[in-house]
């Protein structure tokens, strides 16, 4: 992995700007994940102090779905619009505060009023900071960047639990009082630290001078070479949300992402969904059992792959212009066997196994999504781009958790669900083979 840093990085020690916007966007990542998902880990506590049903505890996550996946184009079109760095900022500092808030709710229709709006600030944030690390990482350590910034997408899953923990030490309202009051205090920090590259954007929002710790005529000559190739042109025009989609579906190969991502996202959900209780069944495990053992493995291999993924694209684009288009191909590909096998054993060592390959081998797209979404679109609309697929992801998620309680009603094995996704990521493969670069990377 470390071949994968810059040259310049390994010899001086020095961070340039474009690894420490990685670094402070990271946390972020962390906490985006941590405060949509806390709430799920503190049911018992929560519905003793706000009487629901479990219906209604199940909607305060589907409403966050929905209202995130609905916003998701227009949240990635005020990314491409505006300045990147503000909106993320101000994406945190609403979102956290609505953590705060979301402990301080009192009645049901308060807290689903909160989660809500929560789904409206936390959009905002995933589609500006892809974007914006593709922005500084302009050459070959685009994978490597945005793969290190997806594992803080899963740390902070897991650091969710924390919630519980602290619910049942603390009291439910504690784990809101924390992390809403310590991301509120990281937006204000992050708001003098996080800038944008130098890019031809709205007059509302000029761009900075990237700096990437080499100020030398030959580095910013390079540098806007760079830029040039990528799009930020002084001539390009202002992005308007009817000409990013139009610009975005006239083209296959985004056509093909699309279809690409909303299959993925049925494996994904298929597994993160129900693989707990099908460890339950399958393997006469308990409750806490099933749960550790579907979810801390995962957990491990998806952060490795995500790593992996991206340094081997980085490392193989330098010889092969579709090397981020293959590796996500090639991991998809090995990933569906293993979570066949995983659907038809009965033995746990090899359930754990196929478990942990697919997530290896599954997350080298979450690390070269948006790089090869450079590749394929208009660079004035990638973070549009980003938030038109996530939109779609979220609603084929939703489907597919939904199908699994139609299986379970019709008492048919959730392993039929992972066979489906199994089948899915193939076609996913042979999607991505599909794809033609059409734009500078």
């Amino acid at each position: 992995m470390i071949n994968s840093l810059p040259s310049n990085v390994v010899a001086s020690g020095r961070l340039p700007r474009a690894w420490l916007i990685v670094g402070v966007l990271w946390v972020v990542a962390a906490l985006n994940y941590l405060d949509r998902i806390m709430i799920t880990t503190m049911r018992d506590s929560l519905t003793q102090a706000v009487p629901m049903t479990d219906a209604q505890f199940g909607l305060l996550t589907s409403v966050f779905l929905w209202v995130y996946g609905l916003l998701s184009p227009l949240a990635g079109f005020l990314a491409d619009r505006f300045n990147r760095s503000r909106l993320i900022v101000l994406s945190l500092l609403i979102w956290s505060l609505l953590t705060w808030l979301t402990g301080h709710a009192r009645s049901f229709e308060e807290l689903i009023v909160v989660r809500a709006l929560m789904g409206v600030s936390e959009a905002a944030y995933l589609p500006a900071a892809l974007a914006l690390i593709a922005d500084y990482h302009r050459g070959s350590t685009r994978s490597f960047a945005t793969g290190i910034h997806m594992t803080g997408l899963s740390v902070g899953t897991g650091l969710a639990g924390l919630g519980g923990w602290l619910a049942e030490k603390q009291g439910w309202r504690f784990a809101f009082d924390v992390f809403g009051w310590f991301g509120i205090v990281y937006a204000m920090a992050l708001w003098f630290v996080l800038r944008d590259p130098a890019k031809q954007s709205s007059p509302l929002a000029p761009r900075e001078e990237p700096r990437t710790g080499d100020s030398s005529p030959s580095s910013r000559e390079h540098n806007a070479h760079l830029a040039e190739q990528d799009g930020y042109s002084a001539a390009a025009s202002t992005p308007r949300l009817g000409d990013a989609l139009a610009s975005l579906f006239s083209n296959r190969s985004f056509w093909l992402l699309l279809a690409f991502w909303g299959l993925l996202a049925l494996a994904g959900w298929a597994v993160a969904g129900w693989m707990p209780t099908y460890f339950k069944e399958q393997f006469s495990l308990g409750q806490g059992a099933a749960g550790i053992s579907a979810t801390s493995y995962l957990a491990v291999a998806m952060f490795a792959g995500k790593l992996i993924g991206g340094a081997w694209a980085d490392r193989w684009s330098r010889t092969n212009d579709r090397a981020r288009i293959l590796v996500p191909a090639i991991g998809l590909f090995i990933a569906a066997p293993a979570t066949l096998m995983l659907a038809n054993t009965s033995v746990l060592a090899l359930a754990i196994a196929g478990l942990c390959f697919y997530g290896l081998m599954r997350s080298f797209s979450d690390a070269n999504l948006m790089p090869i979404l450079c590749q394929v679109a208009d660079s004035r609309y990638r973070a549009t781009g980003y938030g038109v697929l996530n939109l779609f992801s979220c609603l084929v998620g939703g489907i597919t958790v939904y199908l699994g309680g139609v299986l379970r009603d019709a008492h048919i094995n959730v392993s039929t669900l992972f066979m489906a996704a199994a089948a899915g990521m193939l076609v996913c493969g042979v999607l991505m083979i599909s794809v033609k670069p059409t734009a500078s990377a």
